[in-house]
């Protein structure tokens, strides 16, 4: 049985499609069957992993239920891909009918075992596309920045993951806050982490000991149809989010230290 990972902040330009593509790509690197899921419309894991964008069958399809879940899925040289596009911002309007919390966690019953991980990006907001992803997830990782604004509607996260809890998935887990653009120099990014600090630990979890640094790479990455870790693997971020992976991938696909 697969691992379903959420990566979620409704903060946009946090860092969600760097750590979910990298994860993806990180993963199948060490030998694990991963689908990574892009469940916000702007379609930016895909784009990331260097697919066409408006080709071919999305999440949308599925969700809608004119199309089956496997025709969906693209087979790339970083993992498989279920794409999303810009149908899928009608999500909201259009999804209403009873338990529409588990559309999602429905299709994903068809195919998880056959795979070893499951990512999904999430959009920059808490709609019912994030909540479906909550309610078919294991466990969710929460990129922000090093900055104080990434901490605003933080609470509002917190009672978002509390009500899921309670109402729909009683074992999701957070298994981290991960720190962005973090410059262990700056007094401000070590008031952050203090913070980011107290906020895991309302919420059961921790903040990562790997922070992310910056870096040029990243933002060049998806020009390149690429994860930055295989754009540029001996940049910072990209030795970061490798350790990143080996938090997640576990004993089985943690990756040997002499290849790091």
């Amino acid at each position: 049985m697969s691992e379903i990972i959420t990566i979620t902040n409704q903060k946009g330009g946090v860092g969600k499609t760097t750590t979910a593509s990298a994860l993806v790509c990180g993963l199948h690197q060490r030998g694990a069957r991963v689908l990574g899921i892009d469940l916000d419309p702007q379609g930016n894991l895909g784009f990331t992993l260097g697919l066409d964008i408006g080709e071919g069958y999305t999440i949308y399809d599925v969700l809608k239920k004119s199309q089956p879940i496997e025709k969906a899925i693209v087979s790339t040289d970083y993992g498989d891909i279920l794409p999303s596009d810009i149908m899928l911002s009608a999500a909201e309007v259009e999804f209403t009918a009873p338990r529409r919390e588990f559309m999602l966690e429905q299709y994903l019953r068809e195919i998880r075992s056959k795979y070893d991980f499951i990512i999904i990006d999430t959009p920059p907001s808490l709609n019912i596309l994030t909540i479906n992803a909550y309610v078919a997830s294991n466990s969710l990782i929460v990129p922000m920045e090093a900055e104080i604004l990434s901490l605003v509607g933080i609470t509002q996260l917190q009672e978002t993951i509390i009500t899921v809890r309670d109402t729909f998935n009683p074992n999701l887990k957070v298994l981290g806050i991960l720190l962005n653009k973090f410059n262990p120099r700056l007094i401000l990014s070590q008031e952050v982490l203090e913070l980011a600090q107290e906020v895991a630990r309302q919420l059961g979890s921790r903040v990562f000991d790997t922070k992310i640094r910056r870096s040029t790479n990243v933002a060049m990455a998806p020009a390149h149809g690429q994860s930055v870790i295989t754009y540029s693997p001996k940049s910072n971020p990209a030795l970061d989010l490798q350790e990143i992976v080996n938090v997640v991938a576990g004993e089985r696909f943690r990756l040997p230290t002499e290849n790091r």
